[in-house]
């Protein structure tokens, strides 16, 4: 193994992942999400770093090639545990949680059983999309947990009247509680949507991982 640039990458963001949610037992909230949540953009940037740089700078190795689609797993996997614990289980969380989970677990299963036939198996341009759509969706996610915090610690102290009035325009914003309402708004609702889109783009990207990979098991 040789430690170049794009696997010093690879192996900072497996050693963000776990970080993503012990982070929660070492500091308080809110900064603990703040650090969860930067640490989990700059992890999800270095996977797309990493491999430019190792394709462009012929830096392409075995250890890097084994470890990224680890990492990836365990940023993601840790991330929406850590999410589900914040948020609750609810049908809205729970539901495209599973399904991304298991399309993650059936996939390494498949992957493994492959063995190196699996190398042979492209990743297609709708499998990335589906990373990216995950990552912006873990985000906001996280984003609304930070929204959620500062929304509530603002209006602490206020009655019902005195909310509903600011938010309604009728009673003047001195403390910045509408921008953090349209924040919490914009980060839970459009965090969602994607979370739902990232888990259909899921199983449509594992049925045609095992569609590909139906030969070689037909051959074993």
């Amino acid at each position: 193994m040789q430690w170049t640039v794009p696997n010093i990458l690879t192996v900072f963001r497996l050693i963000a992942a776990p970080m993503v949610g012990l982070i929660f037992l070492f500091l308080p909230r809110p900064a603990a999400d703040w650090v969860a949540m930067i640490l989990f953009v700059v992890a999800s940037l270095t996977d797309y770093v990493d491999g430019w740089m190792a394709r462009s700078w012929n830096q392409v190795s075995k250890f890097g090639a084994m470890l990224d689609p680890i990492a990836d797993k365990a940023m993601v996997v840790i991330a929406l545990a850590v999410l589900l614990g914040l948020h609750g289980i609810t049908a809205w969380t729970l539901v495209p949680v599973t399904a991304i989970l298991f399309r993650e677990v059936f996939v390494s299963g498949l992957r493994e059983f492959l063995g190196d036939t699996a190398g042979t198996l492209k990743v297609t341009k709708l499998a990335k999309w589906k990373t990216m759509v995950q990552m912006v969706a873990i985000t906001l996610l996280f984003a609304w947990g930070l929204f959620d915090h500062y929304f509530i610690m603002q209006t602490f102290g206020m009655n019902g009247e005195i909310v509903s009035g600011i938010l309604a325009g009728e009673v003047e914003d001195t403390v910045g509680l509408m921008w953090k309402y349209y924040g919490l708004m914009a980060a839970s609702y459009g965090g969602l949507c994607l979370l739902w889109l990232a888990a259909a783009l899921t199983l449509v990207t594992g049925f045609d991982y095992f569609r590909k990979a139906l030969p070689y098991l037909r051959d074993t």
